[in-house]
């Protein structure tokens, strides 16, 4: 028997939920636990918060199951028409009895429906205590005027509920006299009150419910006339359970558009606070706070073993599995490149999801912003994505993994960050890198093996589980599965072309898989065209569940299905792992600055913490500083150095190749001929080359004596590496002005045309650069000999060192030659065939053996110094041969023409130092100070050169600091942010 109180008040919640008899309902697919939890009686002490089991079949109870068939009696006269009458109670009884659970069960159900849905809404709305202008004027009048509160304290309490239900000992007595009168035979007044005798017989199951009286009653004929219908009990049952369907759907549809309501508000609010109508600067929100640390963090190379363990939403998966059209859908936008089969994500994307007035993305390092829901931006965002992929991977690679940072905004986007990583695969294709596959392994692993990290494992619903590599790598990283929550996807195809169905529950029930997780997830992201929009393909998953046996038959739970109700579970899933770990990250930060902070003070005490940037800065001006010093210095000093510069570097060539061939000539006006032709040759072919060079070359180590100079004050020698290497780059980038050379060209052979010295003291200037140059010739050739011969026996005795062999030889070589030149004196610069064999005989004939090449090299060096011996006893009887000069030498057995050839050189010497000079202080100072901008800019711009110049502990120390201060500080922002919130 059926028995007043909370066992009779749970009837009312058995009518709305399934029964044992396999009545399956089609639950709403989102948010619709707040219904679910209604519908349980919380008073009912017996209740089960467990899934009753499933049964496949049972046994269904009608009128004719239980009664045979009688004929009708007529209603007319005697005995029969009063007991007929005697049965109107017992008839408004069973329609009374359905009518009141039906009514109290809606009651009660759905005032505790409005009241927890209300308490769900008002929890999920920001504060709005600041825009209360925003809100029109009824709306506050409807709050002060409806108390919600005493409306849900108003509801009826189980023991009121008791007293207005009717006594059931009673009824159980009048059930019982029933009974005895339908066992005693009466005829057609026990049709009337088939729906009672159901009910008394089986009072003693509990698994009846409600619907069942009600389709008992139903199937009965009020009028014994009409001819019974038979409709199968399972008709009756969809009937019904279509019926509970549309009351759900009535109830999803109110809550749908609540939500769509909030979300126009908070758009409207924010859209107002963006547009700064109080005039005050907008904060930072929460997410956008945490995802600054996280960048900062992705660039941090720590030292002291704090690790980065804040939480981020790992997204990994097979290739092809689907991560990236799951992301898209909980970014609510189709943000990535996409492609058929092949690997598209190449490197990890770090997204960034907050709430925002308008629907729009933006790279971390760039201030453009894509609008969503444009077409053309969307085209431009995916562009940018896969270009700054494929930058990031390097040559002879197919992934990267340096992180691309993207935010993403927009109303009703749940916050939350996450990084989509490139998809697993198990073999290495052509085109790939044959490293792939590792690498997109160690990848991963850097991710997930962070102990806060949230794994969104995706699976591809449309094949086999077996050939799954992700979920052997996600049990690997997290075994116990408590981070982890399982997403399968394409669920539509795996419905369509699996053979049992079931086979799709044992995965969401995680029965299929050792891999553990906190929840499993089934969804739909499109038909596989890649033109479809987020909404239509929102529509195709809603309208798929809706219909999809799956859940129609209990193998999907709705709080399981659609990419909404994922969002939901991941973004509460992500802020609950971020404020349970975010305070311990911030303590190790703090422990990590307090170590590196007494590192440098104890290492260096007297010297600012200045990072690798501002290193950078200062010594940039340092070397413009030296630049500029260039311009400084003064024109006597640069045309001192460059003449001298060029003579050392043409004074070989004069000597040997014009001055030695000219002086062989027995007359003055063959010797002015060999000179002029020889130095027209010199001045087309070699001496403006000659001469751009050494200018080029003095303008460095003037340069490079700057910046030693410079280093020698407060210098830091942190900086040596980088002043080398602006110096070096600056030089290869400077090119002379070529048209410069041709009239280099023009102004030395002018000045070297020119015969005519005007005065004596340039008479005595050449006389003095003749006499320098040939003393310098003279000296080196004196040195060359000595070498030649070795030691004499003054350094032998001095020192007790012997001369080698070939010394010896060549001594006695110098000493056979030296006789043949007192000999001849006027003697020519080479030897010849017959004067080598004497010589060689005479030195065989005292038992020196002499190779003929030998004898004429040493020739070659006695005879230069025997010329320069008379060059210098003729210049100095041409001191005073400038009277001569000015006559031409006529009538004079003095020539001196030689000192007009070193005149003419010393005046182009002269002529062209000046015009370097000029074009040096003009021209190439400015640019050598251009290019070296430019060089630094460059350097600049390049962190990993910037990285390999400016090195050392104290560097890197500094960096530490200055990151795990900016980490620290970001932390504690975000958490005061986060405590507010609370």
């Amino acid at each position: 028997m059926l028995r007043a109180g909370s066992a009779v008040a749970c009837v009312a919640c058995r009518n709305l939920l399934p029964s044992r008899m396999g009545v399956r309902f089609r639950l709403p697919l989102q948010k619709l636990h707040p219904f679910s939890r209604a519908i349980h009686h919380r008073y009912s002490s017996n209740s089960n918060p467990q899934r009753p089991p499933h049964c496949t079949s049972a046994r269904h109870y009608t009128s004719l199951s239980r009664l045979p068939m009688r004929p009708p009696k007529s209603r007319s006269g005697g005995h029969g028409y009063q007991q007929q009458r005697s049965f109107w109670v017992a008839r408004l009884a069973a329609r009374l009895l359905k009518l009141r659970y039906i009514l109290l069960g809606s009651a009660v159900g759905g005032g505790y429906t409005a009241k927890k849905t209300y308490d769900e809404w008002k929890d999920m709305l920001p504060d709005f205590s600041e825009y209360t202008w925003i809100v029109p004027d009824f709306v506050w009048e409807m709050a002060e005027n409806i108390d919600l509160d005493k409306l849900a304290a108003a509801l009826p309490e189980m023991e009121e509920i008791a007293k207005l239900l009717p006594d059931m000992e009673k009824i159980g007595e009048n059930f019982t006299f029933l009974k005895s009168l339908l066992s005693s035979g009466v005829g057609s007044e026990v049709i009337g009150a088939s729906g009672l005798h159901l009910l008394l017989d089986t009072s003693g199951d509990p698994t009846l419910k409600a619907t069942e009286i009600h389709t008992a009653t139903a199937a009965v004929p009020e009028s014994g006339d009409k001819q019974f219908k038979k409709t199968s009990d399972k008709e009756k049952v969809d009937q019904l359970q279509e019926e509970l369907l549309r009351t759900q759907l009535k109830y999803q549809r109110m809550l749908e558009r609540l939500e769509k309501e909030n979300k126009e508000l908070r758009k409207v609010v924010l859209q107002k606070d963006d547009k700064g109508i109080h005039q005050r600067k907008v904060k930072k929100s929460l997410i956008d706070l945490y995802s600054e640390v996280l960048d900062i963090l992705s660039d941090y190379d720590s030292n002291y073993n704090t690790q980065d363990h804040l939480p981020r939403v790992v997204v990994v998966g097979d290739q092809s599995a689907g991560k990236t059209s799951v992301l898209e859908m909980i970014a609510q936008a189709r943000i990535f490149p996409r492609g058929s089969g092949e690997m598209m994500t190449r490197s990890p994307v770090k997204v960034t999801l907050s709430e925002g007035p308008h629907h729009v993305a933006m790279f971390k390092d760039s201030s453009r912003e894509f609008d969503l829901g444009k077409e053309d931006d969307l085209a431009a965002l995916r562009r940018e994505i896969e270009l700054r992929m494929r930058k990031s991977v390097k040559e002879g690679q197919t992934v990267s993994p340096e992180t691309i940072s993207l935010s993403v905004k927009g109303p009703g986007i749940q916050r939350m960050v996450l990084v989509d990583l490139p998809g697993v695969i198990s073999t290495v294709t052509a085109g790939m890198a044959s490293d792939t596959k590792e690498t997109i392994f160690s990848i991963s692993k850097a991710y997930m093996q962070n102990p806060n990290a949230i794994i969104l494992c995706i699976q591809d619903g449309s094949v086999d589980a077996e050939r799954s590599i992700v979920t052997d790598l996600v049990s690997q990283m997290d075994p116990q599965g408590k981070r982890t929550i399982f997403v399968l996807t394409k669920v539509d195809l795996a419905e369509k072309n699996l053979a049992s169905p079931s086979r799709i529950q044992q995965i969401i029930e995680g029965k299929l898989f050792p891999m553990k997780a906190l929840g499993y997830f089934a969804v739909v992201t499109g038909k596989g065209s890649s033109s479809e929009s987020i909404d239509s393909i929102k529509d195709y998953e809603e309208d798929f569940f809706q219909s999809s046996r799956l859940l129609r038959e209990g193998m999907l739970k709705a709080h399981q299905v659609t990419t909404k109700n994922l969002s939901l579970a991941v973004s509460d899933c992500f802020w609950k792992m971020v404020r349970e770990s975010v305070e311990q990250q911030a303590d190790a930060f703090k422990a990590s600055r307090f170590n590196l902070e007494t590192e440098w003070k104890n290492n260096y005490p007297r010297l600012r913490e200045l990072d690798r940037n501002e290193l950078y800065e200062k010594a940039k001006n340092e070397i413009l500083d030296e630049v500029i010093s260039l311009s400084q210095v003064t024109p006597k000093h640069w045309e001192s150095i460059l003449q001298k510069k060029l003579w050392e570097r043409v004074s070989t060539h004069v000597i040997e190749n014009i001055y030695l061939p000219a002086a062989q000539t027995m007359d003055s006006g063959t010797f002015n001929t060999t000179v002029d032709i020889k130095l027209k040759q010199w001045t087309d072919k070699q001496l403006p080359h000659k001469a751009l060079e050494v200018a080029w070359e003095t303008l460095q180590e003037e340069f490079a004596r700057f910046m030693a100079e410079y280093k020698g004050k407060d210098q830091d020698d942190i900086f040596d590496k980088l002043k080398e290497a602006v110096k070096e780059e600056s030089i290869k980038r400077h090119k002379w002005n070529e048209r410069a050379m041709d009239s280099l060209r023009v102004i030395q052979h002018n000045a070297l045309e020119d015969r005519s010295i005007t005065d004596k003291p340039q008479w005595d200037a050449a006389i003095q650069f003749m006499e320098e140059t040939l003393h310098s010739r003279l000296k080196d050739t004196e040195s060359v000999i000595s070498d030649m011969v070795g030691p004499d026996w003054k350094q032998r005795w001095m020192n007790w060192t012997n001369r080698t062999s070939e010394q010896h030889v060549r001594n006695e070589t110098k000493n056979e030659l030296e006789r043949l030149l007192k000999l001849h004196e006027d003697h020519t610069a080479y030897l010849a065939n017959d004067e080598v064999t004497t010589v060689r005989k005479n030195l065989e004939a005292r038992g020196v053996d002499v190779d003929p090449v030998l004898i004429k090299d040493t020739w070659h060096q006695l005879y230069r110094r025997h010329f320069l011996q008379k060059a210098l006893f003729h210049c100095n009887l041409c001191r005073r041969g400038f009277y001569y000069y000015q006559r031409h030498f006529v009538d004079s057995e003095l020539e001196c023409n030689d000192v007009v050839l070193f005149w003419r050189i010393q005046r182009m010497l002269g002529i062209t130092a000046n015009t370097l000079r000029q074009q040096l202080t003009n021209t190439e100072v400015r640019r050598l100070e251009k290019n070296v901008k430019e060089v630094l800019e460059d350097f600049g711009e390049d962190t990993e050169k910037k990285v390999q110049l400016i090195t050392g502990r104290r560097v890197q120390l500094a960096e530490d600091l200055k990151k795990v201060r900016e980490i620290q500080e970001k932390l504690e922002a975000f958490i005061e942010a986060l405590h507010k919130e609370k």
